[in-house]
């Protein structure tokens, strides 16, 4: 992958998440499916380059969650908090790849498309 189209494709991934995160409490099915989309159509052309980018974009919100969740758990209750807190993460890192890395993916493979 050449330098221009990683910077590209990493930042088709943030400005994707931002997108779908913002959307997303708004529009819950629309928003990662945007978000991915976004994130698709700003890493570079092709189907399975934008779906990478989708994927990642959805993705990479269910672990900043989980980071959260862990770190708030732990600092509020302790042991007991670390200990809900990964099993929430793990839990919520399961459930967003399926729901919001899905969307996300099947957003970045049409920006893809369209961009190819």
């Amino acid at each position: 992958m050449k330098e221009g189209m990683a910077n590209n494709f990493w930042t088709g991934v943030i400005i994707g998440w931002l997108v779908g995160l913002i959307l997303g409490f708004l529009l819950p099915v629309i928003g990662p499916l945007v978000g991915g989309f976004v994130a698709g159509w700003i890493s570079g052309r092709g189907i399975g380059n934008g779906a990478k980018a989708g994927l990642f974009a959805g993705i990479l919100g269910a672990i900043i969650i989980a980071v959260l969740l862990l770190v708030g758990g732990t600092v509020i209750l302790g042991a007991f908090g670390f200990i809900a807190g990964l099993g929430t993460s793990i839990v919520l890192i399961v459930v967003a790849f399926i729901y919001q890395g899905i969307l996300s993916l099947i957003g970045g493979a049409i920006a893809g498309a369209i961009r190819r």
